[in-house]
C-alpha cells in the first residue's frame, strides 16, 4: 500500500468527506442568514462517484474517512453509504458529524452500517439561547439524538461546542458538568474567519479558557484516540476527556493529516488556503483509476505548509458549509 505524504512529509491518512452543503440549521458562524448559494443535488458527487474516489484515496493509505456536510443526515440513504464505504478495503476507521437533529430518526441504521464514532455539535444547553445561534428551536430533538445514540451502542461520543464572545462563552463549565454526566467527550472550538459568518463571530481565544477548566476540575493531559487536531485534558481517573481545537490561538498545521473533498467534488488541500482539485470534473470526464490516483498524488503534493487565518483573515470568502465540516 503506498503512503500519502504531501511535501513537507506529513503523512496524508484522514478525508473528510462532506454529502451535502445543506443543512437544516443555520449557525450564526456557518452560513450567513439569507443564504441560498447551496449546490443543486445534481452537483453532488453519487454515491458511486464517492465509493470510487474513496477506495483511491484507501488504496493511497488514507484509512480515516469522517461524513460530514452540511448536515449529512439531510442526505437521502446516507446509512447505504456508510455501508458500502466500510466495506472498503483499506478503510478501518468511518466516523460522522451531525448537529443530531436528526439522529433519533438515524442512529440505529448508522450503527449497523459500520459507523464507528460520532461528534456532535451543541452549542449550548439553554434552549433560547440555542435557537439564537442555531436559527431553530431544536435542543429537544438534539437530546433525543444524543439519547437515541446512546442507546444504539455509539461510545464514546464527542460533544463539539463553538465557544462565541457574549453568547455562549459563559457556558462551558455547565457543558462540562453536562458530558461527564452522560459520558461524552467535550471539545471546544474557536471560530475561524470562514467567509463573512465566520468572521463576524465573536472569537473567543481559548487559551485562558483551558486553563480556568484544567483548574476547577483538576484535569490533567490526556490522548483520546482519532485522527483529529484536538488536544486534550482528561479527568485523574480518565473518565472524561475535555478537547480544544485552536486553529487561531495554536494552530496545528505541523501535524495535518488530512484533505477536504466538497460535496460537488472539491477537494480543498487546506482549509485555509484556496488551491484545490475538481475530481467531479475529471470523474464524469472517464478518467481511470490510475489516472484518478495520480492526480490525487500531484494535488498533495501542492498542499500548503498552513493556514493564514491570523494573518489574513479576509481571505477566505466560501462558507464552511461549502468546503465541508
Amino acid at each position: 500500500m503506498t503512503t500519502l505524504q504531501d511535501s513537507f512529509g506529513r503523512n496524508i491518512e484522514y478525508l473528510r468527506l462532506s454529502v451535502t452543503d445543506r443543512c437544516d440549521l443555520r449557525c450564526s458562524y456557518c452560513i450567513p442568514q439569507g443564504f441560498h448559494g447551496f449546490e443543486t443535488p445534481e452537483h453532488w458527487l453519487t454515491f458511486d462517484e464517492i465509493e470510487r474516489v474513496v477506495a483511491v484515496f484507501a488504496r493511497l493509505g488514507v484509512a480515516r474517512i469522517r461524513l460530514t456536510g452540511g448536515e449529512p443526515l439531510t442526505r437521502p440513504r446516507i446509512a447505504d453509504l456508510a455501508q458500502r464505504l466500510c466495506a472498503l478495503p483499506g478503510v478501518s476507521d468511518l466516523s460522522l458529524s451531525t448537529n443530531a437533529t436528526l439522529l433519533s430518526r438515524y442512529a440505529d441504521d448508522l450503527f449497523a452500517a459500520g459507523v464507528s464514532r460520532l461528534n456532535v455539535s451543541l452549542d449550548s444547553l439553554d434552549a433560547p439561547r440555542l435557537a439564537g445561534i442555531t436559527g431553530r428551536d431544536c435542543l429537544a430533538h438534539i437530546l433525543d439524538g444524543l439519547t437515541a445514540a446512546k442507546q444504539a451502542g455509539f461510545a464514546p461520543i464527542k460533544i463539539n461546542m463553538v465557544v462565541l464572545g457574549g453568547e455562549n462563552e459563559h457556558e462551558v463549565e455547565s457543558m462540562v458538568e453536562f458530558c461527564m454526566e452522560h459520558g461524552f467527550i467535550l471539545r471546544l472550538i474557536e471560530t475561524m474567519p470562514m467567509g463573512d459568518s465566520g468572521r463576524n463571530a465573536r472569537y473567543v481565544n481559548l487559551q485562558a479558557v483551558r486553563q480556568r477548566l484544567q483548574q476547577r476540575f483538576g484535569l490533567i493531559d490526556g490522548v483520546v484516540s482519532g485522527g483529529g487536531p484536538a488536544r486534550y485534558l482528561r479527568s485523574v481517573d480518565g473518565g472524561f476527556s475535555l478537547g480544544f481545537i485552536t486553529p487561531i490561538s495554536q494552530h496545528f498545521c505541523a501535524t495535518c493529516n488530512r484533505v477536504r473533498l466538497s460535496a460537488d467534488g472539491t477537494l480543498y488541500l487546506c482549509l485555509g488556503q484556496e488551491d484545490t482539485l475538481d475530481l467531479r470534473s475529471l470523474l464524469r470526464a472517464g478518467i481511470t483509476d490510475a489516472g484518478l490516483q495520480a492526480a490525487i498524488c500531484e494535488a498533495i503534493a501542492r498542499k500548503p505548509e498552513r493556514h493564514e487565518f491570523k494573518e489574513q483573515p479576509n481571505k477566505i470568502v466560501r462558507i464552511m458549509s461549502q468546503t465541508g465540516g
